[in-house]
């Protein structure tokens, strides 16, 4: 079985990154802190203490009393998350039966006393562990958040938590100082889209916060034996224009590159920024020596042959800041952009053309652009989009209704929130009105219920049975149209919440 895509993402969590488990209800057996260690945890035969087996990992008490047992982890590097893997290796009779997360977001992650307050959001449902494993469970939440809550059912041992996301920093504040900052840093946003080669090390070592701890926490290729080079190429957090360029070669001493070459991408093509030798177990700063070629937003870092690179830091002027949730939607993958567009319309086709027509360059290109492949769609696609809707006044959500998505029943639910107090008569009409207009058009009725009272609704929909089916499947299409604007505007909101 493949490994699941979310893996290649970086952890949010990991204490190398500034995360940090903040609290929990027990930790008799083995300490929460070893939840965001950055290494695999390890197993030590005969090694016990005063409390029983030495175990690395969070290990709580038998527990003799209803309740489950619990830990809050503020994430180094707040973002959005792809996936989890609640790793319980080592704990074969002692790990928990089941977990569950739930999620936050705060102003300032470090203000405990908002946290206090802070509503938490499922993120993953009450889910079954095996031990000694790697669980693994990819999430499907779409917002930014800032903590966690790791719930085990009923007590037990958790060796590692790894949380993969994309980073979402919240750029009004890195910016608002002016000056220069890194484009290139991971907890800015960027990323390091590809390599050649990461035998040794993880390519997102590269730009990962703080110096590097050891020749592990580099990136590192294999020793090349034919022609060429090595190479990555980092997505800037923001097109800017570079000021001074850090490349660190801390703990290669044997194993360095014998020089490089950093280019930067504008229009379209790669121009040179600076080619210079490195040295082994250096930290080398350029600022006059390199070449101005303008704004750049990707970067690339040849080195010859091959070797390692601890850091490399991009310090630049970012260019006129966008919109926090539009940068954010750029730094999605692109499935992860095609499922925050099918919470706005539940058009497969509509998603994918939208996650590829990024990047938008502020709201009204948004709505633009949005309009214009919503109305080159097919017949296909729109009844596609129709069927995600929960019909007007249902309580439950659409059998059509696909995993991803996941926003929409509650959107739907704020949008139809008059029917929530209608009369049963009301809602009897309306139910026997939909069932006759699904009926006769093949489709169930469509409209925009935001700021409509239900009597206004049943209304409208015992007009629109009169029509014949190429008005009506006009004027839905129109109705949808409106709302996927409005879910856009909700999307924007919520996607840096």
């Amino acid at each position: 079985m493949s490994e699941p895509t979310f893996l290649d993402l970086p952890d949010l969590a990991c204490d190398d990154v500034g995360g940090a488990a903040l609290l929990c209800n027990d930790e008799f057996f083995a300490d929460k802190e070893n939840l965001l260690r950055p290494h695999a945890a390890e197993w030590k035969d005969h090694l016990y203490t005063d409390r029983g087996k030495w175990m690395d990992g969070w290990e709580t008490r038998r527990r003799r009393e209803a309740g489950y047992d619990w830990c809050v982890i503020r994430l180094g590097m707040p973002g959005v998350i792809r996936g989890v893997v609640v790793d319980t290796a080592f704990f074969r009779g002692n790990y928990p039966a089941e977990c569950s997360l739930e999620a936050c977001a705060i102003d300032d992650p470090l203000d405990l006393a908002a946290l206090a307050d802070a509503p938490w959001l499922d993120l993953l449902p009450r889910s079954a562990l095996e031990g000694n494993h790697p669980n693994r469970f990819e999430i499907r939440h779409g917002r930014r958040v800032t903590h966690l809550r790791l719930n085990i059912f009923p007590d037990g041992g958790v060796a590692r938590l790894r949380v993969h996301g994309e980073v979402a920093p919240r750029w009004s504040r890195l910016t608002g100082l002016g000056g220069v900052i890194d484009l290139a840093a991971l907890e800015h946003g960027g990323w390091v889209e590809s390599c050649s080669d990461m035998f040794f090390g993880s390519r997102n070592n590269l730009i990962k916060p703080g110096p590097s701890r050891t020749m592990a926490d580099g990136w590192e290729t294999r020793r090349r034996r034919g022609p060429g080079n090595d190479w990555a190429i980092v997505r800037l957090a923001a097109t800017g224009t570079v000021e001074r360029l850090e490349l660190d070669t801390s703990h290669f001493k044997g194993n360095a590159p014998g020089h490089c070459v950093v280019a930067g991408e504008v229009a379209g093509a790669w121009r040179t920024l600076l080619a210079t030798p490195l040295q082994p177990h250096t930290r080398h700063v350029f600022d006059a020596e390199l070449r101005r070629v303008g704004a750049i937003g990707r970067v690339r870092l040849s080195v010859f042959p091959d070797g390692g690179v601890a850091r490399m830091r991009v310090w630049g002027q970012p260019s006129a800041p966008r919109p926090e949730a539009l940068a954010m939607l750029d730094r999605f993958s692109p499935e992860a952009a095609q499922d925050a567009f099918l919470r706005c319309c539940g058009s497969h086709a509509w998603s994918i053309a939208m996650a590829n027509e990024r990047p938008f360059e502020d709201r009204a290109a948004l709505m633009r652009i949005g309009d214009r492949i919503w109305w080159s769609l097919d017949e296909g696609a729109w009844l596609e989009a129709f069927a995600a809707h929960p019909r007007i006044g249902d309580r439950a959500p659409p059998l059509a209704l696909p995993t991803a998505g996941g926003d929409r029943p509650r959107w739907a639910a704020q949008e139809q929130r008059s029917t929530a107090t209608a009369t049963p008569e009301v809602l009897a009409a309306l139910a026997v009105a939909n069932q006759a207009y699904l009926d006769k058009h093949g489709f169930i009725y469509i409209v925009c219920a935001s700021g409509r009272s239900t009597p206004d609704l049943l209304a409208d929909l015992l007009a629109r049975l009169d029509h014949d089916r190429a008005t009506e499947i006009r004027t839905a299409a129109e109705e949808q149209a409106t709302i996927t604007r409005l879910r856009l505007d909700k999307l924007l909101k919520e996607v840096v919440v």
